[in-house]
């Protein structure tokens, strides 16, 4: 399966985490957004891309929001602050994602770590929107980040190690797991894999998107 690389730039002042959590649960989502997890490759934002066209609903990559936020990159927010900032700007930045979901109907790609977080799956169990966990073989996944970093001529230190690499995957597979459907993506086209998430989730297509006050 192709996919398109696209983490973009951008971010600053560290943004307010929010301790009050979960808050009211919000209902009646459930046709009106779609989460996509899963592990490096699995073509989360390929797919919500593709699923996006299919539906006319939005898309948006949880990385891109943190980075907007943040007003720097996600590697740079670990190398300047470590991980346990960045995970913190992540959950905020999921709970912000939520509280909007009223605004129009979306996808939401999350990085590889964020459903591995307890607080960030009781979050969206909560919330009572789909998650839908996209797996492969995990030889087909390493083959799609060195492709993807190639291209990019990125260093992603997890794919100097296939071991590693592997072992990471095993572990988050059991957290993936608990999402509401699983897709297999092993070989198959980003299109084949949208059908059959809107088929299986009933997803309808909407005829005018609304964003921001603008039709589109």
């Amino acid at each position: 399966m192709k996919t398109r690389s696209g983490k973009t730039a951008g971010a600053i002042p560290r943004s307010h985490v929010r301790s009050n959590f979960p808050r009211q649960p919000i209902t009646d989502l459930r046709a009106n957004a779609v989460f996509l997890v899963g592990f490096m490759g699995a073509g989360k934002s390929s797919v919500g891309r593709a699923l996006s066209e299919r539906l006319n609903w939005m898309f948006e990559d949880l990385d891109d929001r943190i980075e907007r936020r943040e007003r720097r990159t996600v590697a740079e927010i670990f190398r300047q602050s470590g991980e346990p900032a960045f995970r913190r700007a992540e959950h905020s930045a999921l709970q912000n994602v939520l509280d909007g979901l009223r605004d129009g109907a979306r996808i939401i790609a999350l990085g590889g770590g964020v459903y591995v977080h307890s607080n960030n799956a009781t979050l969206l169990k909560s919330a009572g929107v789909p998650t839908v966990f996209l797996d492969a073989p995990v030889e087909e996944l390493w083959q799609r980040c060195c492709n993807q970093a190639s291209d990019a001529g990125t260093d992603r230190p997890l794919l100097r190690n296939p071991e590693q690499f592997r072992e990471l995957y095993e572990t988050r597979c059991r957290s993936y797991a608990k999402a509401s459907l699983t897709i297999q993506t092993g070989g198959r086209t980003v299109d084949e894999i949208a059908a059959e998430i809107q088929q299986k989730l009933g997803l309808k297509k909407i005829e005018l998107r609304v964003a921001q006050g603008e039709v589109e």
